[in-house]
């Protein structure tokens, strides 16, 4: 498995098992088989409602858990220090482990509440009870505004990211910080048989001896972003890892840039309203 090295020197496998609507029943099985598969890295979050299944299928599959690279998300209805630290801490709890390798914040909300929260993440940052700290679902003003009062820089940004999606322009920013993408819906989630019977994918991966998805999946990994593929069927979960046996050229790169459409299947942050607390909704930074 290739691993990158984040900006405070720790490293994380580019590809992961992605748990969003893997529901409870469906998801131990999953990170189970996925960690004796030849997968070390698990994500999922507190809004997902499974991290008590999460971590049941780790220790289900005996991987000590020092091989293991974990990462949840602060949900969207804390907004203070302190309900930050107690989120924190039970998902700590619904996970079953004593710390984190990554944990992020899911959605930015206001300018106010972004600054808020990270200062608590910073502090169990320093504390090593989190082995980093990222983001997810920021654009480049969210990061701005988290950059004029963080001292500890995000390792990464999780975004939708896909063939149609592809965050060009985010991924040159977040570049200029020495911050990661992480693509997730990486095979376009409830679309994917529209992204497998792209004929461009079909053809690349008829020249490869591989599925439209694995294409897919390897022309984000080629340019560096950690992909978390989702699935609860242990074929496919090896299947979205066995990309790693080839590579595409310059041409099925530039094709495959071509199918870039910009329509996003998941709301953009600046038009999201979920669970955020209304005194904070809006709010100017100080």
């Amino acid at each position: 498995m290739k691993n990158i090295k984040l900006n405070n020197g720790l490293e994380i496998p580019a590809i992961g098992l992605g748990t969003w609507q893997s529901t409870s029943d469906e998801v131990m099985t999953a990170v189970s088989h996925a960690l004796t598969h030849g997968y070390t890295h698990i994500d999922t979050a507190a809004i997902y409602g499974n991290e008590k299944e999460v971590g049941e299928g780790i220790r289900k599959s005996g991987v000590d858990r020092k091989d293991i690279f974990l990462t949840t998300k602060l949900w969207n209805n804390i907004s203070t220090y302190d309900a930050a630290v107690e989120a924190f801490e039970a998902s700590l709890e619904r996970l079953g482990t004593d710390y984190l390798d990554l944990y992020l914040i899911h959605w930015p909300g206001s300018y106010k509440r972004i600054q808020t929260v990270w200062k608590a993440m910073e502090d169990l940052y320093e504390q090593g009870k989190i082995k980093a700290i990222g983001v997810s679902n920021f654009e480049p003003h969210h990061l701005s505004a988290l950059m004029e009062t963080a001292k500890v820089k995000p390792v990464v940004n999780q975004v939708e990211c896909h063939v149609k999606v592809q965050c060009h322009f985010l991924q040159d920013i977040c570049a200029k910080h020495d911050i990661y993408l992480q693509a997730y819906a990486p095979m376009m989630s409830w679309k994917v048989k529209e992204l497998v019977a792209d004929e461009t994918l079909l053809g690349i991966a008829k020249k490869y001896g591989k599925t439209p998805s694995q294409v897919a999946l390897r022309w984000l990994f080629e340019r560096d972003i950690i992909v978390l593929p989702k699935s609860v069927t242990p074929s496919r979960i090896e299947e979205n890892i066995n990309i790693l046996d080839f590579s595409l050229d310059a041409e099925d790169m530039a094709a495959i840039r071509l199918l870039n459409d910009g329509v996003k299947l998941f709301p953009h942050p600046d038009n999201i309203d979920l669970g955020f607390n209304d005194d904070y909704a809006g709010e100017p930074i100080d």
